[in-house]
Parts: C-alpha cells; structure tokens; sequence
C-alpha cells in the first residue's frame, strides 16, 4: 500500500441509553474536531441515523458496519470512543460486521469526582473493560489508550491519536508486502529467525534469494 500522507479513521461513539446523551454529543464533536484539527479525515454515522446519535443496538451497528464497508478502501484505522458505559452489543458488532480487518483503537472518559450524578456520570472505565473483554473473545487485536481513562480534552488524547496513526501506516503497509530475504540466516544469530509461515498468515511474503545470485549478478555490473 502506498503511504498516505492523510489517514482516514472510522468513528463509533458508544453509548447507553440511560447515561446523559449530552456526553455522548460532547464527546463526538470534541474528537471529530481535534482529528480535524490534527489533519486525519474520518467516517461517522449521521447522528440522526440513531435514536441516541451514537452507537448502541444490533441495529444501530449494521447502520455503522454499511458505512464503513461503503468506505473500506480509504478507512485506514477504526476509533471507538467511550463517553459513557457504551453498550458493548453494538459496538463488537459494527466491528466485526464490517468486516474491514484494520486497527483498533479503543479511547474511553473518565469520571470527574464532583460530578458522579445520574445526569453526569460517565463509568466508562467499567465500559472500556467490557469492550476490549468483547474484542478478545472475537480474536480482533486492539490498541489501547496511555491512560484507561482520561478527558476527551486531554492533549494525551492527540498524543494517542498520532501513535494510533503510526500503528495503522506500519499495519497497512505491510500487508501484502513482499520481503526479500538474501542468503542464510547466520548460525550464530539465533535473534535472525523468523517464521515465513507466520508472516505469510498475516499477508507478508518472504521471498528467499541465494547470495551467490546477488553477487553474480552485481559481478556483470560495468
């Protein structure tokens, strides 16, 4: 894959319906603001695709999972955001039903201690866990954040997003890459070896060639 000098993230912003939806919507535009501001593009479900604005029923994540495969050739990495104790339902399943085999990476909101109300607590560290115990059991390999939890305002949440972008180049672009590999491993560096079988279960292929060709060839060099 060639690099990409703009990223574009999938976002789901999860929910529960009985936590205020007014954190959710701070949360959506707060993080869709500094993606912007940090120059990476994004795909998102129109809020008013969801009676929440966010993502929470099977329902809801078959919205989500159709737009992303509708934008599988430019999503680059996907973004689940946790403003509340989101409902884990929808979120696995717009993941895995979208079928689009990129990183993950998984962000929630943390509690402030003055503000634990019914119409401003969050929980979303109980929610993270949740999530990321679903992303295990469906065997989808996930980043995670600095902190478990932290303020969607944070400046280590644009710290966390430019290393997420780095994991999302270095994941796409070596997917089908084809790796030359000259002459035999040394046999006092054991460190040298490598599983080509390994390799080539995640889209990498080692394709092995004999020193003796190399420096025949570099010999006919005028």
């Amino acid at each position: 894959m060639p690099y990409k000098h703009t990223l574009t993230f999938g976002i789901i912003i999860g929910t529960r319906n009985y936590f205020n939806s007014a954190l959710a919507e701070d949360v959506r535009t707060t993080l869709l603001k500094t993606l912007t501001d940090k120059g990476y593009s994004y795909v998102i479900l129109d809020p008013a695709e969801t009676p929440t604005g966010s993502i929470e029923t099977r329902e809801d994540a078959k919205k989500c999972a159709a737009l992303f495969r509708a934008h599988k050739d430019h999503i680059d990495g996907i973004i689940v955001s946790l403003p509340n104790f989101g409902f884990e339902i929808g979120i696995i399943n717009a993941i895995s039903l979208a079928e689009l085999n990129v990183p993950v990476l998984v962000q929630a909101c943390d509690d402030e201690n003055d503000k634990v109300t019914l119409d401003k607590r969050r929980d979303a560290f109980c929610g993270k866990l949740s999530v990321c115990n679903n992303l295990y059991q469906y065997n989808i390999p996930f980043t995670d954040t600095t902190f478990h939890t932290y303020s969607i305002h944070s400046e280590t949440l644009k710290q966390d997003l430019d290393y997420f972008a780095g994991v999302c180049r270095v994941v796409n672009g070596l997917r089908k890459a084809r790796i030359g590999a000259i002459g035999a491993r040394p046999a006092g560096f054991q460190t040298c070896r490598a599983s080509e079988k390994i390799l080539q279960a995640t889209g990498i292929t080692v394709v092995p060639v004999d020193l003796s060709e190399i420096l025949g060839a570099a010999g006919k060099i005028d």
